[in-house]
């Protein structure tokens, strides 16, 4: 009888519907503080529906994407643990909400600002590599 999707599942299980050998899983828990199966007594692991989504994305990202472990490193301390998930296919992937284009919906007037700070911050830097140039 198969285990349900929400089931815990064991390392073997778990090595055999990602792909991958169980020493590699064993092996990206050294390399990603985020990847932390429960363990029981005796230390044997077990991967929650969550630990495998990542573990997915991981997969993916490292095999299919040709990241390295330090890429996949940063991209998890750039945009956290949802973009792993994303990765892996078991999430849509965030789309930026776009402003409403009816009148009177404009964005948030902190967004604005920021935007506008930004722009400032690159006029000033263009004009800068301007003046380099016509030195």
């Amino acid at each position: 009888m198969a285990k349900g999707p929400d089931a815990f599942r064991t390392i073997s299980e778990a090595a055999d519907e990602l792909h991958v050998p169980q020493h590699v899983l064993r092996f990206w828990e050294t390399k990603f503080s985020f990847i932390k199966p429960m363990k029981r007594a005796g230390g044997r692991r077990f991967y929650r529906p969550s630990d495998i989504a990542v573990l997915r994305g991981v997969r993916r990202l490292l095999h299919d994407e040709g990241y390295t472990i330090k890429g996949v490193q940063k991209l998890h301390r750039e945009q956290g643990i949802k973009h792993l998930v994303a990765a892996g296919g078991d999430a849509p992937p965030e789309v930026p909400r776009q402003a409403d284009p009816r009148p009177g919906n404009a964005p948030a007037s902190g967004a604005k600002d920021a935007l506008l700070e930004a722009l400032r911050d690159l006029e000033t830097a263009k004009a800068r590599l301007d003046g380099l140039l016509k030195r």
